[in-house]
């Protein structure tokens, strides 16, 4: 299986792909978003490890039960042969109602096929009113 646009990654690609993937988290679908990955992947979320699709799929369910409206935004920072850097901000609300704006910074790097291989993600979370939001679903497809 591979996954395009495959490395080496131009601009034009680099963008492609951090797109692609927005594209599938706005899912929150975490079979679907599982496949962009090796089936050895490993991952730094926050303060959690993670290593191969089951554990990355079983991180996104929790996730997506406890983060409910969650709507995100990727934008590409840099890249390499093989390596993206990504800005993003998402926001989520809680159980008890209250919103949250969560930012920060993931570095990725791809097997030859083009999917994820490594996955690092710094977040930080910030509460927010419901009159500060500024993401609503998905972007808008042209």
């Amino acid at each position: 299986m591979t996954r395009p646009p495959i490395p080496p990654f131009t601009a034009e690609t680099a963008a492609t792909k951090v797109q692609a993937a927005e594209d599938a988290w706005n899912t929150r679908d975490p079979d679907r978003v599982a496949l962009a990955y090796t089936p050895d992947s490993t991952w730094r979320n926050r303060d959690e490890f993670l290593s191969g699709r089951d554990e990355i799929r079983a991180f996104l369910t929790r996730k997506w039960a406890r983060e409910l409206a969650y709507a995100l935004r990727k934008q590409l920072w840099a890249f390499t042969d093989d390596r993206i850097a990504v800005r993003f901000q998402y926001e989520w609300r809680d159980a008890d109602g209250g919103w949250w704006r969560s930012h920060g910074n993931e570095l990725w790097e791809f097997a030859a096929d083009g999917l994820m291989a490594r996955r690092e993600a710094s977040i930080n979370d910030q509460r927010i009113t419901e009159a500060e939001r500024t993401i609503f679903g998905p972007r808008s497809q042209s």
